[in-house]
């Protein structure tokens, strides 16, 4: 009977988390998104931008034209992006955001926040967000010539 009991009040061996890698072993990236009235498309690179892990857009998440610039497939197309750059070991992206700018809109479109959110709910950490919209600092003339487009 004693046996027994010295037997079962014998603690195990607790097993502890493994330790995640140090900060500066962990390997980030850059998501690239370019939002636009008719489209999303978020691109993520390694740290230095020349390797590709994930391109997505939202016209590849929906087939009708009118919805690629919408919300709801600019967070698809993230959280699918956001995948497979986890997949491949990725732990976090700084972002850069972009809109198409010169003579047209600078403001980005209305998928840019939502892919934001999807890229920070599907597990990536986010470093920086940084606006890249090429602003001219000169004036751009609007193509067309100087009598315009004539239709």
């Amino acid at each position: 009977m004693e046996t027994e009991k010295q037997e079962t009040t014998q603690e195990k061996p607790v097993e502890k988390p493994q330790p995640k890698p140090p900060e500066k072993h962990q390997r980030w990236g850059i998501a690239n998104i370019f939002s636009s009235e008719n489209n999303t498309i978020v691109h993520i690179t390694d740290i230095t931008g020349s390797e590709t892990l994930a391109r997505y857009s939202g016209g590849m998440m929906t087939n009708r034209d009118k919805d690629k610039g919408t919300a709801f497939p600019s967070m698809k197309a993230a959280r699918k992006a956001a995948g497979d750059a986890l997949s491949k070991g990725l732990v976090g992206v700084n972002i850069k955001i972009r809109a198409k700018g010169g003579h047209y809109k600078r403001i980005p479109g209305e998928g840019a926040q939502p892919a934001i959110k999807a890229l920070l709910r599907s597990g990536l950490r986010i470093g920086t967000i940084e606006n890249v919209t090429p602003i001219p600092h000169d004036s751009t003339r609007k193509p067309g010539g100087r009598r315009g487009r004539r239709v």
